[in-house]
């Protein structure tokens, strides 16, 4: 099983131990709050991802054809799920991000239970994420 895969899977176990969306959100923020510092020379345009209605900042790098990113927003939800997204895919083989299913998303809920505008922030995040992949997979 890929890294990407056991990083997925660990994470969808640990969203079973919540009953409910409350506590479930409550995890989500408690990771973002965990996150690590985002250098403040990096929060520029530059780095702002658009098509999320907070602002994220998002930097990615590729060494030895492996991607590694670091993130930040001004929102407690989404850098919780940026958190999530580090989980899965920061330090991961770029081929193996661009080949692999972000199917963790449904697996947890979180298509279900994220605003329209949070969704579409979190595919922004995942094209991006994606396309330095393929970026540091081609070249």
């Amino acid at each position: 099983m890929s890294e990407i895969a056991q990083a997925q899977q660990a994470l969808v176990a640990e969203f079973q131990f919540f009953d409910n969306w409350v506590d479930r959100y409550q995890y989500i923020i408690d990771m973002g709050r965990q996150l690590p510092e985002f250098p403040d020379a990096c929060r520029t345009d530059e780095y702002l991802l658009h098509g999320c209605q907070s602002q994220v900042w998002l930097r990615t790098a590729a060494k030895d054809g492996r991607l590694s990113f670091q993130a930040t927003s001004d929102s407690a939800i989404v850098s919780g799920l940026i958190a999530i997204l580090m989980r899965v895919y920061n330090d991961r083989d770029a081929a193996e991000v661009v080949a692999t299913p972000p199917g963790f998303i449904s697996d947890i809920g979180l298509d279900a239970h994220l605003s329209p505008t949070r969704s579409n922030g979190l595919a922004a995040m995942i094209q991006a994420i994606k396309a330095a992949a393929a970026e540091a997979s081609s070249g």
